[in-house]
């Protein structure tokens, strides 16, 4: 038998039949599932999809969000020589038509009312389509198409263990394993195609980034599976390790989750380390007197202390005292108030951070490394390390890959991770795939150190109307270490100057008005323009005069899935934004001469 995912879930079932494999919030409380069920249950849901006449090669769609069956049926999917296709649950009707369409699934799982209500309204569209079915709990239509959890598992009844063992056993290490369809921030989704290699070497080398990782870990899993890195996360690490995941009931309950759950490992986008960051701070500034004092002393007493062990050195016997203190006094209680208390590996990804979030967490001990990478390098390119971590850039090579920077900026990638090229397309794959090399798109710099800093990505390159090339993540970075900027996107292509749109975080922005009398939409109010006037300064100073922001515009609300600006994991598309907001980005450059 290949070594690939599912041939390593159910070693799992041998090694720790009755160890948990994964735990559900069922009536108010997590229940585990052991490792094997969890292997009976994806059997089950294999022999089903082959008595339903799914055949090697062939797809599903996922489309829901995260449950114990979206993970059997995608492991079953792939165990059965076919090749999973999750779907965001914030997809429109049309993009989950094309996705569906592309892949030509004959069978799509869906969540609840609100995602089969999608599909039925696109079925028509889908002529490969057999079989549409959903998850445990969701109301279920009389339709002959539509089949509950139940109904269609117990379709398994027409293929036996032996039929589901022979497809298992034909698996090869370099058959497609699954489809990773791209956010799509600069056009269509394209699906990315990768192995059941780049699966399981990916998910091994992940010890060489945090080589304690071991079957005592546990994650939360609450970003979207339809991600390559929320499946590391949630599917091919811990198979690979043998830890229990977690499935969070939403995205709303990820707060209160993390503190029933504790777990050891958690993986976040810069979003929500930053809504951490700003409930942190504005519980903080409530300390007054001998409380703020000794909270101040022990963020430093926690940043010198990291400083110290993110370059590999170990604490003088002064500086281990006193963090033991401040751990003792401050860090331990803030860390418990997140539910990271027991954290062992806080990993930040899929967007740039800022180093400043990152220091501020640092100094309650808790170091956040930053991963880089991209669906077609399965996940990771570089990543920070504990013991080799340097806030502000993204860590050294992911073990066992090689990265260089051509020779006009660009970060290429070579290793077991790259993908084997994009479903039906061909010309993207030879565009993207150069002899073995991964094109990344993106734009960045290695340190003498061999850690990686990525300042833009090429097609994101600002070229003003003066011909100066400026990459506007770095900036927009910094723009946001502002407490009450959400984001900022920078425009300026084709123009005489840079500017910004700029929204607020609500959170912070309300308190900051109501600290200071401010009343209004905030969107309108000189005194909070001449506030974030002042964070600009800041940001300005630090770049050369074609590089700096002439003028911004405050946005009068903030950016979303809903509203198309945001990808499912909260990444900004710039071209939506600058449909949306064409009025304001016109009235910037109303008065250039």
């Amino acid at each position: 038998m290949a070594d690939t995912i599912p041939a390593r879930l159910f070693g799992q079932a041998e090694r720790r039949p009755g160890s948990p494999a994964y735990y559900e919030k069922i009536d108010g409380e997590y229940r585990p599932t052991s490792w094997s069920e969890y292997a009976e249950q994806v059997r089950r849901a294999g022999r089903a999809l082959i008595a339903a006449g799914f055949e090697p090669g062939q797809h599903v769609a996922i489309l829901g969000f995260n449950r114990p069956e979206w993970v059997n049926l995608d492991v079953a999917c792939m165990a059965v020589g076919g090749a999973p296709a999750g779907i965001y649950a914030t997809s429109s009707a049309e993009e989950v038509a094309y996705i569906a369409g592309h892949a030509e699934v004959p069978v799509i799982l869906v969540e609840n009312k609100v995602q089969l209500d999608k599909v039925m309204a696109v079925r028509g569209d889908l002529p490969h389509l057999e079989w549409i079915v959903t998850m445990r709990d969701a109301p279920m239509i009389d339709d002959a198409q539509v089949l509950s959890w139940d109904e269609f598992l117990a379709m398994g009844s027409g293929a036996s263990d032996s039929d589901f063992q022979a497809r298992l056993d034909a698996l090869e290490p370099e058959g497609l394993a699954t489809l990773i369809y791209t956010s799509g921030t600069t056009g269509p989704p394209k699906g990315v195609m990768l192995t059941h290699a780049n699966l399981t070497w990916t998910a091994d080398q992940a010890l060489g980034v945090l080589p304690t990782l071991s079957p005592d870990d546990s994650s939360i899993s609450y970003l979207p599976l339809s991600h390559i890195a929320e499946q590391m996360f949630t599917i091919h690490v811990p198979i690979s390790v043998g830890w229990p995941v977690y499935f969070a009931e939403s995205i709303e309950a990820l707060a209160e989750n993390l503190k029933e759950v504790r777990p050891t490992v958690f993986f976040a986008v810069p979003r929500v380390w930053e809504k951490f960051h700003a409930g942190v701070a504005a519980k903080l500034g409530e300390a007054t007197g001998i409380k703020a004092r000794i909270a101040g002393w022990a963020q430093g007493v926690g940043r010198k202390a990291t400083a110290r062990y993110n370059s590999g050195k170990s604490l003088p016997p002064l500086l281990a005292a006193q963090n033991a203190l401040a751990d003792k006094l401050v860090f331990h209680k803030v860390k418990a108030a997140l539910g990271l208390d027991r954290c062992q590996a806080a990993v930040s990804g899929a967007a740039p951070i800022s180093a400043e979030v990152l220091e501020y967490f640092a100094g309650f001990g808790l170091v956040v490394l930053e991963v880089y990478g991209q669906s077609e390098g399965s996940g990771p390119t570089t990543f920070n390390r504990p013991g080799a971590t340097k806030f502000g850039t993204v860590g050294p090579a992911y073990p066992g890959c090689e990265v260089v920077i051509a020779e006009d900026g660009e970060v290429l990638l070579r290793g077991g991770n790259v993908f084997a090229g994009y479903y039906k397309s061909p010309e993207a794959t030879t565009e993207t795939v150069k002899d073995g090399w991964l094109f990344s798109g993106d734009v960045g710099e290695f340190d003498g150190d061999g850690f990686l800093t990525i300042t833009g990505r090429k097609k994101d390159i600002i070229i003003t109307a003066g011909g100066k090339n400026i990459a506007p993540k770095e900036i927009e970075t910094h723009l946001k270490d502002d407490p009450l900027v959400s984001e900022a996107v920078l425009i300026g292509d084709r123009r005489r100057y840079i500017t910004a749109l700029v929204t607020l975080d609500a959170v912070a922005s309300d308190a900051y008005a109501a600290e200071h009398g401010i009343s209004g939409p905030l969107h309108k109010s000189e005194e909070m323009r001449a506030r974030i006037q002042e964070g600009l300064d800041r940001v300005n100073a630090r770049y050369g005069r074609v590089e700096q922001v002439k003028k911004f515009a405050i946005l009068p609300r903030e950016f979303s899935i809903d509203g198309g600006e945001l990808t499912g994991t909260l990444k900004v598309r710039r071209k939506v934004v600058a449909e949306h907001f064409s009025d304001e980005i016109e009235a910037l450059y109303r008065d250039d001469g």
